[in-house]
């Protein structure tokens, strides 16, 4: 039986997407069976980080009582399973959010880990999303608007009786700028899962429409996925050698 995983942040622009991809890209290296759905409706990204934005069917056409879930399902060279939402506006109507729930749980049956990327705010979709969810993940950037948002999300889950697996902080620099993390971990009061810096690596697999974790799996990005999605299976990376991770420091990896 698999488990559910809502991938949420109280604000839009945060790394929400980009860490559901990755995550689930971490977890599948490890040779994890993994989905992950967009749940965004309104706003979907994950056809469009994987390079394909338009497919015969989506999770709009489920959710219409056109198609079977597992007719939405298509896998990722890498082995990752993707249900993308579709981009037309069109497609938006007589979508029956009420359904997800009941939907996206047959999925448990056939994938061990199942990761929703959820539409960004507190909205009706993304409760929607929350009420599916066995252990939800907070995303959030160190400053103080997008931390009190996330705040919010936290309340909204304890609200819900949705427990909170973790937080994990994107696009760190560590500079004076940011709020420090152990001011942020007592804001929030749940678990650090893991830090995601700064990288332009990131950036760069957007553009190649694909995982850092894949692109580029030696950037401090990437291994810092590797690392969360180690923490959350309860397993030990393989420690790199001090070339490894100079190069990576200077950004040669």
């Amino acid at each position: 039986m698999g488990k559910i995983y809502v991938i949420t942040s109280g604000k839009g622009g945060v790394g929400k997407t980009t860490t559901a991809v990755n995550l689930a890209a971490a977890l599948n290296k490890f040779k994890e069976d993994v989905t992950i759905v967009d749940t965004n409706l309104t706003t979907p990204n994950i056809g469009l980080y994987f390079g394909a934005p338009i497919v015969p069917i989506n999770l709009n056409h489920v959710l219409q009582g056109k198609a079977e879930i597992e007719e939405a399902i298509y896998e990722h060279e890498s082995g990752i399973k993707i249900i993308p939402s579709s981009l037309s506006l069109k497609d938006l109507q007589d979508t029956k959010d009420k359904s997800v729930k009941d939907i996206i749980k047959e999925l448990k049956e056939v994938s061990e880990h199942i990761i929703l990327d959820s539409s960004a705010g507190l909205g009706e979709e993304t409760r929607v999303a929350l009420e599916a969810a066995d252990e939800i993940i907070i995303v959030t950037n160190p400053n103080i608007l997008s931390v009190t948002d996330s705040l919010k999300a936290v309340k909204l889950a304890e609200e819900m009786k949705k427990p909170v697996k973790g937080l994990i902080l994107t696009r760190v620099k560590d500079d004076s700028t940011e709020m420090p993390i152990e001011n942020i971990r007592e804001m929030l009061e749940i678990p650090l899962l893991g830090i995601i810096p700064e990288d332009k690596s990131v950036g760069e697999s957007l553009v190649k429409k694909n995982a850092v974790v894949h692109t580029k799996p030696k950037s401090r990005a990437a291994r810092s996925y590797m690392d969360i999605a180690a923490k959350m299976l309860g397993k030990k990376r393989r420690q790199e050698s001090l070339v490894d991770r100079f190069l990576s420091v200077v950004g040669l990896r």
